[in-house]
Protein backbone atom coordinates (compact mmCIF):
# COMPACT_ATOMS: atom_id res chain seq x y z
CA UNK A 1 0.00 0.00 0.00
CA UNK A 2 1.47 3.52 -0.93
CA UNK A 3 1.83 5.78 1.55
CA UNK A 4 1.06 9.41 0.84
CA UNK A 5 3.64 12.35 2.39
CA UNK A 6 4.09 15.85 1.45
CA UNK A 7 6.04 17.20 -0.46
CA UNK A 8 9.52 18.88 0.48
CA UNK A 9 8.66 21.94 -0.99
CA UNK A 10 5.14 21.86 0.58
CA UNK A 11 6.46 21.18 3.96
CA UNK A 12 8.67 24.26 3.64
CA UNK A 13 6.01 26.52 2.95
CA UNK A 14 4.01 25.49 5.65
CA UNK A 15 6.88 26.45 8.00
CA UNK A 16 7.32 29.66 6.16
CA UNK A 17 3.51 30.37 6.86
CA UNK A 18 3.77 29.12 10.16
CA UNK A 19 6.82 31.65 11.02
CA UNK A 20 5.36 34.40 8.82
CA UNK A 21 4.38 37.66 11.46
CA UNK A 22 1.13 39.42 11.30
CA UNK A 23 1.32 42.42 8.76
CA UNK A 24 2.69 45.29 10.65
CA UNK A 25 0.04 48.04 11.86
CA UNK A 26 0.54 51.48 12.94
CA UNK A 27 -1.02 52.46 15.65
CA UNK A 28 -4.77 53.61 15.62
CA UNK A 29 -4.56 56.92 17.87
CA UNK A 30 -5.27 61.06 17.78
CA UNK A 31 -2.21 62.84 16.72
CA UNK A 32 -0.54 63.99 20.25
CA UNK A 33 -1.94 67.39 21.29
CA UNK A 34 0.45 70.06 21.96
CA UNK A 35 0.55 71.30 25.21
CA UNK A 36 3.31 74.13 25.39
CA UNK A 37 1.89 76.25 28.09
CA UNK A 38 4.13 76.17 31.36
CA UNK A 39 2.65 74.97 34.48
CA UNK A 40 3.17 74.50 38.43
CA UNK A 41 6.68 73.00 38.30
CA UNK A 42 8.20 73.32 34.98
CA UNK A 43 11.28 74.94 34.79
CA UNK A 44 12.10 77.70 31.92
CA UNK A 45 14.63 79.51 31.24
CA UNK A 46 14.83 83.45 31.15
CA UNK A 47 17.38 85.75 29.27
CA UNK A 48 17.89 89.64 29.32
CA UNK A 49 19.82 90.52 26.46
CA UNK A 50 22.94 92.55 28.13
CA UNK A 51 22.04 91.42 31.87
CA UNK A 52 23.91 88.23 32.40
CA UNK A 53 24.25 88.61 36.16
CA UNK A 54 20.69 88.01 36.20
CA UNK A 55 19.60 84.56 37.67
CA UNK A 56 18.52 82.90 34.17
CA UNK A 57 16.36 79.39 35.41
CA UNK A 58 13.12 79.62 37.08
CA UNK A 59 10.87 76.95 38.87
CA UNK A 60 7.54 77.63 38.69
CA UNK A 61 6.25 77.34 42.41
CA UNK A 62 2.86 75.76 43.37
CA UNK A 63 0.25 79.34 43.55
CA UNK A 64 1.68 79.75 39.82
CA UNK A 65 4.15 82.09 39.82
CA UNK A 66 7.75 83.39 39.42
CA UNK A 67 10.32 85.61 41.15
CA UNK A 68 11.99 87.55 38.82
CA UNK A 69 14.47 90.52 39.74
CA UNK A 70 14.00 93.99 39.06
CA UNK A 71 9.58 93.25 38.80
CA UNK A 72 9.40 90.70 42.32
CA UNK A 73 6.57 88.23 42.21
CA UNK A 74 4.47 87.14 38.81
CA UNK A 75 1.83 84.70 37.54
CA UNK A 76 2.90 82.49 34.58
CA UNK A 77 0.93 79.12 34.99
CA UNK A 78 -1.18 79.17 31.73
CA UNK A 79 1.27 81.06 29.82
CA UNK A 80 2.96 80.43 26.75
CA UNK A 81 6.98 80.61 26.90
CA UNK A 82 6.02 83.41 24.14
CA UNK A 83 3.76 85.18 26.38
CA UNK A 84 5.94 84.77 29.38
CA UNK A 85 8.56 86.68 27.60
CA UNK A 86 6.04 89.46 26.77
CA UNK A 87 4.95 90.07 29.93
CA UNK A 88 8.36 90.45 31.75
CA UNK A 89 9.26 92.93 29.14
CA UNK A 90 6.30 94.99 29.37
CA UNK A 91 6.91 95.08 33.57
CA UNK A 92 10.11 95.99 33.00
CA UNK A 93 9.45 98.40 30.74
CA UNK A 94 6.78 99.90 32.96
CA UNK A 95 8.93 99.69 35.85
CA UNK A 96 11.55 101.94 33.99
CA UNK A 97 14.72 99.66 34.39
CA UNK A 98 14.91 99.56 30.76
CA UNK A 99 13.66 100.88 27.66
CA UNK A 100 13.31 98.53 25.09
CA UNK A 101 14.72 94.67 26.18
CA UNK A 102 15.15 91.60 24.50
CA UNK A 103 13.99 89.10 26.17
CA UNK A 104 13.46 85.02 25.57
CA UNK A 105 11.89 82.66 27.58
CA UNK A 106 12.93 78.72 26.39
CA UNK A 107 11.73 75.80 28.43
CA UNK A 108 13.86 73.52 30.34
CA UNK A 109 11.44 70.65 31.66
CA UNK A 110 7.79 70.31 31.43
CA UNK A 111 7.50 68.70 34.96
CA UNK A 112 3.85 69.11 35.38
CA UNK A 113 3.02 67.08 32.08
CA UNK A 114 3.79 63.45 32.85
CA UNK A 115 3.09 59.90 30.74
CA UNK A 116 2.79 56.65 32.83
CA UNK A 117 4.87 53.29 31.59
CA UNK A 118 3.26 50.12 33.08
CA UNK A 119 3.13 46.34 33.07
CA UNK A 120 6.27 44.37 32.12
CA UNK A 121 9.04 47.28 32.31
CA UNK A 122 12.16 47.79 34.75
CA UNK A 123 10.84 50.59 36.63
CA UNK A 124 7.30 51.54 36.14
CA UNK A 125 6.09 54.99 36.96
CA UNK A 126 5.33 57.80 35.89
CA UNK A 127 7.97 60.25 34.07
CA UNK A 128 7.75 63.86 32.90
CA UNK A 129 7.25 64.00 29.52
CA UNK A 130 10.27 65.17 27.25
CA UNK A 131 9.77 67.58 24.03
CA UNK A 132 9.70 65.32 21.22
CA UNK A 133 8.98 61.58 23.69
CA UNK A 134 8.01 58.90 21.60
CA UNK A 135 7.13 55.40 22.93
CA UNK A 136 10.43 53.73 22.69
CA UNK A 137 11.75 56.58 25.07
CA UNK A 138 9.63 55.92 27.24
CA UNK A 139 10.06 52.22 27.67
CA UNK A 140 13.79 52.92 27.78
CA UNK A 141 13.35 55.76 30.65
CA UNK A 142 11.52 53.24 32.60
CA UNK A 143 14.54 51.10 32.31
CA UNK A 144 13.61 48.89 29.33
CA UNK A 145 11.58 45.46 28.75
CA UNK A 146 11.33 42.89 31.99
CA UNK A 147 12.02 39.15 30.64
CA UNK A 148 8.60 38.52 30.65
CA UNK A 149 7.47 41.27 28.84
CA UNK A 150 5.39 40.80 25.53
CA UNK A 151 7.19 43.49 22.99
CA UNK A 152 4.41 42.75 20.37
CA UNK A 153 1.50 43.88 23.31
CA UNK A 154 1.99 47.47 23.92
CA UNK A 155 -1.43 49.10 25.09
CA UNK A 156 -1.35 52.85 24.64
CA UNK A 157 -4.81 54.60 26.02
CA UNK A 158 -4.81 58.47 24.80
CA UNK A 159 -7.33 61.14 25.83
CA UNK A 160 -8.53 63.29 22.25
CA UNK A 161 -9.63 66.90 22.17
CA UNK A 162 -12.92 65.94 22.58
CA UNK A 163 -12.48 64.36 26.29
CA UNK A 164 -12.53 60.72 25.13
CA UNK A 165 -10.24 57.70 26.08
CA UNK A 166 -8.68 55.93 22.67
CA UNK A 167 -6.81 52.60 23.11
CA UNK A 168 -4.80 51.25 20.68
CA UNK A 169 -1.82 47.75 21.16
CA UNK A 170 1.54 48.47 18.95
CA UNK A 171 4.46 46.06 18.70
CA UNK A 172 7.77 47.48 20.01
CA UNK A 173 9.62 45.17 17.34
CA UNK A 174 7.52 46.92 14.32
CA UNK A 175 9.04 50.05 15.15
CA UNK A 176 12.29 48.44 15.61
CA UNK A 177 12.62 47.46 12.68
CA UNK A 178 11.24 50.21 11.46
CA UNK A 179 7.90 48.17 10.22
CA UNK A 180 6.00 51.10 11.12
CA UNK A 181 6.94 54.69 12.82
CA UNK A 182 7.70 55.34 16.40
CA UNK A 183 4.77 57.32 18.14
CA UNK A 184 4.76 60.37 19.56
CA UNK A 185 3.43 61.10 22.96
CA UNK A 186 1.36 63.49 24.86
CA UNK A 187 0.72 64.68 27.84
CA UNK A 188 -1.20 62.25 30.28
CA UNK A 189 -0.30 58.73 28.06
CA UNK A 190 -0.60 56.07 29.50
CA UNK A 191 1.67 52.80 28.30
CA UNK A 192 0.90 49.47 29.39
CA UNK A 193 3.64 46.23 28.50
CA UNK A 194 1.67 43.09 28.41
CA UNK A 195 2.81 40.22 29.79
CA UNK A 196 3.89 36.84 27.50
CA UNK A 197 1.98 33.66 27.57
CA UNK A 198 3.99 30.90 28.23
Amino acid sequence: MKRLGLSSGLVMTLLLVGCTRAPARPANLPAPMETTSIEEGDEFELRVVGEEKLPTVFTVAPDGTVDVPYIKRIKVAGLEPQEIAALVRARLMEEQYFIDPSVSVSVKAYKSKRIEVLGQVQKPGSFPLESGMTLLRAISLAGGFNSVANRDKITIRRRSKDGKTVVDTVSADDISDNRIPDIPLQAGDSIDVKQRVF
